[in-house]
Order: C-alpha cells, then sequence, then structure tokens
C-alpha cells in the first residue's frame, strides 16, 4: 500500500468516475483502475463496484475511506516537517532505566538540562537488562542507568562508569516480626518467606544474594517479581521478606528497611559508547551532573580530595573527561 494509491482510492471515491479521477491525479484512466485492483488485492476486499454506467462505493470502501485519508494526511504531514531541515532542528537524548522508579527520579536532571539545552527532545525507555548493550549498540539508547551487570560482549563498545555503591537491605512490612531488628543476616531470614525478582532480571548482586537465601525451599515459600516495584507491592502486602539494593525502591510508609550484614554492596553506574561522550555536548552534560547528583537512600561519607570510595559514595569517572 502505498501513497498514490490511496490518492488514487479518494479520488475515485469523491468523484465516483475513474475518468475523472484520471484527470483530477493527471494521469491515465488506466493508471487509476491498475491502482484500485492492486488495492482491491491488498485489502482482500471491493472497494467499487463499476459498470459500463456507474461506479459506486461498496460498504468496505466506505469503510476505508477514514483511514485513507488519515494515512494520506499524516504522509503529507511527515513531508511537511521536514520541508525546512533547518528551522525546527532539536537535540535529541535516548535514556534507558532499568525500571520506571528511575525514570521519575530523572525528572529535576532533565529540567536543568532543558534550561542548558532548550531544543532538546528526549526519549525515556525502559531496558531490558539482556537487550541493554546491544540497545546501546544500535543507537536505540544513548546512556542507560542501571546496576552493574557481566562484562559487555565482546566487539561492543559500551563503557561502565560507576556512580555510587549501593548497600543490599531486606525489606519487610512494618508489622513483621523483623521490622524491629536493626540488621539482618541470612540465618534470620531462613522461616520467613522469599519475594524474589526474576533471576533473569535481578541485579548481579542480589541474584548472588537471592540464590544463597534460596537455600532448599520450596515453590510454596517463594514468590518470583519482575521488578523491584512489584516486589515492594507484594512485601508490604505481607506475602514475605526481601532483599533488594537500597536505591529505587519505591516510597511505601508500611516498608522497612534493614541493613543485610556481610552482603556486597552493589555498583551502580551509567552505560554509554565512549566515542558518543566526546561527540555529544548533551550526553556529556547529563553524565556530569549524574556524577553529582546524591542519590535518594545514599549518605555521602568520607571528605573531598583523595578519600577512598566508602558506603554510598560517589565515585569518579575514570578515563572519562567531562
Amino acid at each position: 500500500m502505498n501513497t498514490f494509491q490511496l490518492a488514487c482510492f479518494l479520488a475515485v471515491a469523491q468523484t465516483l468516475s475513474f475518468a475523472r479521477a484520471a484527470e483530477q491525479l493527471h494521469v491515465t484512466q488506466p493508471a487509476v483502475t491498475q491502482q484500485i485492483h492492486s488495492l482491491e488485492k491488498e485489502l482482500g476486499v471491493t472497494l467499487f463496484h463499476r459498470t459500463t454506467r456507474i461506479v459506486r462505493i461498496t460498504g468496505e470502501g466506505l469503510a476505508f475511506l477514514d483511514d485513507a485519508r488519515r494515512m494520506v494526511d499524516i504522509a503529507i504531514q511527515a513531508k511537511k516537517r521536514f520541508e525546512h531541515p533547518g528551522q525546527d532542528a532539536v537535540r535529541t537524548l535516548a535514556v534507558g532505566c532499568h525500571g520506571y522508579a528511575q525514570l521519575f527520579l530523572l525528572s529535576p536532571l532533565l529540567r536543568r538540562l532543558a534550561q542548558q539545552y532548550p531544543d532538546l527532545h528526549p526519549s525515556l525507555r525502559t531496558v531490558p537488562f539482556p537487550h541493554l548493550h546491544r540497545m546501546l549498540e544500535e543507537g536505540e539508547v544513548d546512556l542507560v542507568l542501571a546496576f552493574r551487570q557481566s562484562e559487555p560482549p565482546k566487539g561492543t563498545r559500551s563503557v561502565y562508569r560507576e556512580l555510587c555503591r549501593v548497600p543490599m537491605v531486606g525489606i519487610c512490612a512494618a508489622d513483621h516480626p523483623l521490622a524491629g531488628n536493626e540488621s539482618l543476616t541470612p540465618e534470620q531470614l531462613e522461616p520467613y518467606r522469599l519475594v524474589l525478582l526474576d533471576p533473569a532480571r535481578a541485579r548481579l548482586e542480589a541474584a548472588q544474594m537471592q540464590g544463597q537465601l534460596i537455600g532448599d525451599r520450596g515453590p510454596a515459600q517463594l514468590y518470583f517479581c519482575e521488578s523491584a516495584e512489584a516486589a515492594v507491592v507484594l512485601v508490604e502486602a505481607g506475602f514475605g521478606v526481601s532483599v533488594l539494593p537500597d536505591l529505587f525502591l519505591p516510597p511505601a510508609a508500611s516498608i522497612v528497611r534493614i541493613p543485610m550484614q556481610g552482603a556486597e554492596e552493589a555498583s551502580f553506574g551509567v552505560y554509554y559508547k565512549a566515542k558518543a561522550l566526546q561527540n555529544d555536548p548533551v550526553l556529556k552534560s547529563l553524565v556530569h551532573m549524574l556524577q553529582k547528583e546524591h542519590w535518594p537512600g545514599q549518605q555521602m561519607t568520607g571528605g573531598k580530595g583523595n578519600a577512598a570510595p566508602g558506603h554510598g559514595q560517589k565515585l569518579p569517572l575514570e578515563h572519562t573527561e567531562i
């Protein structure tokens, strides 16, 4: 289906004459007839009843009429959009996150970025872990905020830079027996049902902790979720306890966060292509803002200068000029 076929259909529908439609379009009558036949074959319906004396639009033709008009209008609009390419130039920036809670936290950064670049047109995407590197490689996203996963596949050009380290916490409902604990060990969780992330979607450290916690529990003791937000809903509803990185957990008054003893901190950072960072001032500005951001739930530790990165502390963007 193409716009010429649609133009022929609309002209015949308006004039109820193949000859007058051809005159209107400045083509031959056989050309119009051929386009209508081709369109009818593609749609699998008869659009016009025609004899040697009259042409009449069918019910199927009437049903298709509005669709045809809208498709032609969209094609005309798309063409006009680029008639003067320099007038309405925009700066595009595609940002990916693994969850909606992370997307919401981008609002203040994007507001500041828009003040710096008034022609900015951001695109926000949720990026599944398995497709992260492919989406960066193919330019579907320019930058992804994420907990660090395994090393990028060989041949990819994506770079990971750590922004902060995030402690693992146990979360439970406010009325749960563990809610009063100052800290938790895996052994203390053994009597309780677990709310876990789907292993394919879990952050590296969370997946390792989950494997340790599952032990010999049966399916009835485990609830698997596709996101941290879903896990929090089940925890708040009293289905069990969960262990997650203490960052981007949706706010919930009846959820209690308890530090996990001996749990490795999760690395949270940004993925991008190094060459893109060098050539794109908008991307460079956003990465600079991310580096300076104080992420919710994190407390900055240590002083300025060369203090060693500590719990919840921002780390420098090594080998990256901002």
